[in-house]
Parts: C-alpha cells; structure tokens; sequence
C-alpha cells in the first residue's frame, strides 16, 4: 500500500470546527489535552475511574483516530523521523524534552494549546485569539532556524 497524500487543509480545519460542534452538542464542553493528564493522575489521590473523565476518553480516542488515519494513508510504520546531522536517540531525548516543558507549561498556564486556541478562539475569547497570533508568529520567526536543522 502506497502512501497517499496529506489531507486538504482547509477541509481538515471544517472537519477539526465540526468535531468542535459536535463536542459542544453532545458533552457541552470543548476540546483540550492537558486536562486528561491531570484526571489521570487525580485517580491515584482522588480514587474515580479516569475513563470517567471525558478528557480522558476524548485522548484516547485521538490515540485510536490517529492510528486508524495513518493506515488508511498507508503511513502507518514505526520510524523516528530526523533531519540529517542528528541521531535517533538524540531526536528522542530532544522530542521528549520538549514534551515536558509543554506539559510543564499546560499546567503553569492551566491549560493547554488545543483548549486555549480551538476551545477559546471558537468561543471567540480574545485572550485566545492573542495566544494564536503570538504563537503562529513565533512558529514563523524560528522556522528558519529549524529548518536549518532539519536539511
């Protein structure tokens, strides 16, 4: 099976504010990630089932969604994607590193990017629409660099 190409865009983003409605209608609450984190742990202290969280169903689900989407596009295969002057094992040392510093700042911020830009901005928050401008500028001022990295 060979790889097909990536979805549209655009049609990716009516299907991501579709999903957002329907998160709306059916639970009355919007889309986030680090919330589902947090319920976790609360099981250890608080002792409620963590499949009880809708956050935390909303995860897994993303998990599953994510898996079936890579092999119905025929790119579903185990690989640690690299630019070529770094190591897998450095990649993953770097990738999970920044990993913890977005879960440590989720948590400072009391929330994540998926809540603050899907959920806020869908609600029209502007405290959310000056997080997405702040983060797409700074996501267009490091990319060269990162680019540099990845050639």
């Amino acid at each position: 099976m060979s790889a097909r190409a990536y979805a549209n865009p655009y049609l990716a983003g009516v299907g991501i504010g579709m999903v957002m409605l329907g998160s709306f209608l059916l639970v009355g609450r919007g889309l986030g990630a680090s919330g589902a984190f947090s319920s976790v742990l609360d099981v250890r202290t608080n002792g409620f089932a963590p499949l009880g969280d809708w956050l935390v169903v909303e995860i897994v689900g993303v998990i599953m969604g994510g898996f079936a989407s890579a092999y119905a596009a025929g790119r579903f295969r185990f690989a640690v994607e690299r630019g070529p002057r770094i190591t897998d094992r450095t990649r993953l040392i770097v990738a999970f590193a920044g990993g913890a510093v977005m879960g440590v700042g989720a948590k400072l911020a009391r929330g994540c990017t998926s809540g603050l830009g899907l959920t806020g901005g869908s609600l029209l928050a502007v405290g959310s629409w000056v997080f997405v401008l702040a983060a797409f500028a700074g996501a267009y001022a490091l990319a060269p660099a990162m680019r540099r990295v990845w050639r």
